[in-house]
């Protein structure tokens, strides 16, 4: 698998949305703020992002770029010297926070440090279903809602002892108890296994549903088997129960086997932990796919700011989570190739249709009550925003016009068919005089058709240079289709208050500007189900939440039938529009022109998996 999907895709694959959020609050760039909460794996789980990111609005005057046109494997094909050290520079512009075990760490950081020394024991294709190419195999039976868990024999932990079944089942165990500290375990890789909510609960002892038949060997019973599992749901890595021997769960986050010397069956081993700021690894001699091509690896934090002189000078020969907004500026610089991938995520302009009922955990949707209950004031909004442009302007092209809520992501499952409102302003205009949308007191604005004055709200977070100016576009958009779209509070918002805010439906806020980063299973089901939190515009159909509920189903176990019931649910939140997706995205990355059999794409390649990394000099 490349790095690509062992890193970034398991990072996506493992956000959670059963927590608390925390995502790009501003700054210099999109990629600054790192703190993306993570958890199980299935489509469900996503992050919400701000979306106000730090682009430089001069964009406009500069090349525009296309991620198709870029490598998504460093060019460079010749051979690996097998010495060497790589330096990694993780961009951030705070410490990682050192919880360094898959089971236990919460932010994006320290899950690119962990990705260097561990890794999955599954693997995953170009369409993020799992395969049998890693370290532990598996077969699904449907008959008995049973799955079959092989371990590889001979796999070794750093510390030469052997990995068991156990070792993987420990992690259920650990993520499943009442005592556990993380954030993992709500989603249908764990609730749907046999005895699981039971053991969570402190009704039970253990997993009833997982019985260990010999060292290599584990059978899973299900209470029932969702297309969600294949696609991320079943948990993919191991713990090593006998380096945590003694340790209680509760302290496992904070105990020097996660800190000082976190333990990994991947091709490097950690030697040394500087807190916060850097990790040396050196060459496992015994991964069990074969001899790593390097001696070493060195991670260390690098600012925003000083990424591009530390590629520059050689400081790093990889910057992970570059800043997109500087690349236009050092697109040039000499001994640097540049990678591209389309990214997980869009943003949108989410409209607030309902609201959150805490005690009865669902949302209430009731149109008929609020400002935007009207899909066709909605739909002319679509109509006023040219997203194109604006890709163009304040992203080089980096991001474009987004469709649906199925991202070509998952490029298996976007529906490219449906037609969506495109940028025009005089059918906007067309369509708010039908609806009954007139300007009746002559002030340029649009009255509802009730007549009464419309003032809609709109909250916006603040950070970055791009965050008052793109926010500008789309109100004078509005504007100029006759609608009075005012800034919330009358300014941007800061982060937490901008959550807190849209989180508890504030009554000042009609619509937003959000963004969410998806999972490896294209289920949106947690972003948009009617007993979901996370479901900001506090929309809930019956015809919504059924094709939902079947795209999850044993009937979508046929992956046509699964295509098609989401292209019917695509199709549908285009016509309904609780919220409308403005921006896809890419991400670009930064290699060192000496550097061999490196990659970004999406699927496993031999090829490209960490212990191929090489230098040619």
């Amino acid at each position: 698998m490349a790095k690509y999907s062992w890193s970034r895709l398991m990072f996506f694959m493992t956000l959670v949305m059963v927590l608390a959020l925390a995502a790009c609050g501003g700054g210099s760039s999109e990629e600054e703020s790192t703190e993306e909460n993570s958890g199980d794996s299935g489509g469900e789980e996503s992050t919400e992002e701000g979306g106000s990111e730090g682009e430089d609005d001069s964009a406009s005057a500069e090349e525009i770029y296309n991620y198709e046109d870029f490598n998504q494997v460093a060019s460079n094909d010749g051979e690996p010297t097998g010495e060497g050290t790589l330096k990694v520079g993780l961009t951030s512009d705070t410490p990682f926070e050192g919880t360094l075990n898959f089971n236990l760490y919460q932010g994006n950081p320290d899950f690119e440090v962990i990705s260097l020394f561990d890794e999955p024991l599954l693997t995953m294709d170009e369409d993020f279903q799992y395969t049998n190419d890693g370290a532990m195999q598996f077969e699904v039976n449907q008959d008995d809602n049973t799955v079959t868990f092989t371990l590889q024999e001979g796999i070794t932990w750093h510390d030469g002892e052997t990995m068991t079944i156990e070792d993987y089942v420990y992690s259920y165990e650990v993520i499943g108890h009442p005592d556990y500290p993380g954030i993992r375990g709500a989603t249908d890789g764990f609730t749907l296994l046999e005895g699981y909510n039971e053991y969570k609960a402190g009704d039970a002892d253990s997993i009833s549903g997982i019985e260990v038949v010999d060292d290599q060997t584990a059978v899973f019973t299900y209470t029932e088997l969702a297309p969600s599992l294949t696609a991320g749901g079943f948990w993919a890595y191991a713990m090593p129960e006998h380096h945590y021997e003694g340790v209680e769960i509760a302290d496992m986050a904070e105990a020097p086997q996660t800190r000082e010397n976190p333990l990994g069956f991947g091709p490097y081993k950690v030697d040394s932990v500087t807190p916060g700021e850097a990790v040396v690894m050196t060459k496992f001699e015994d991964y069990w796919r074969g001899e790593p091509q390097l001696d070493g690896i060195e991670l260390s934090v690098v600012s925003p700011s000083s990424v591009a002189n530390a590629l520059e000078t050689g400081e790093s020969d990889v910057a992970i989570n570059f800043p997109t907004d500087q690349f236009p500026d050092v697109s040039e610089m000499e001994g640097v190739e540049w990678l591209a991938n389309i990214e997980g995520a869009y943003t949108y302009i989410g409209f607030k249709l309902g609201d959150w009922n805490e005690e009865e955990g669902r949302v209430d949707y009731k149109p008929e009550e609020k400002k935007m209950g009207d899909k066709e004031l909605r739909r002319a909004m679509w109509h006023a925003m040219d997203n194109d442009a604006i890709g163009e302007r304040f992203y080089n092209g980096l991001r474009w016009k987004a469709t649906t809520l199925i991202t070509p992501y998952h490029e298996a499952w976007h529906n490219d068919e449906v037609e969506v409102p495109e940028y025009d302003p005089e059918k906007a205009k067309q369509i708010l005089d039908e609806a009954g949308y007139e300007d009746t007191d002559g002030d340029g604005f649009r009255e509802n058709p009730e007549g009464e004055p419309l003032e809609i709200n709109f909250a916006s977070m603040s950070g970055g240079d791009i965050a008052e100016p793109l926010t500008n576009y789309y109100i004078q958009s509005w504007k100029d289709i006759g609608l009075n779209v005012q800034l919330t509070n009358g300014r941007l918002i800061e982060f937490n208050t901008f959550y807190d805010m849209v989180e508890n439906d504030h009554e000042d806020i009609d619509i937003y500007q959000g963004a969410w980063g998806v999972g490896s299973d294209v289920d949106p089901y947690g972003l948009y189900g009617p007993d979901v939190s996370f479901n900001y515009p506090r929309y809930a159909t019956e015809e919504s939440t059924e094709l939902m509920e079947r795209g999850n189903s044993p009937e979508a176990f046929d992956t046509e039938k699964r295509k098609e019931i989401y292209n019917e649910w695509q199709a549908l939140m285009v016509d309904e529009m609780p919220v409308i997706p403005t921006l896809y995205r890419a991400e670009v990355e930064p290699v060192n022109e000496r550097v061999v059999n490196y990659g970004i794409e999406i699927g496993h390649n031999e090829e490209t998996l960490p212990y191929q990394w090489g230098v040619t000099e």
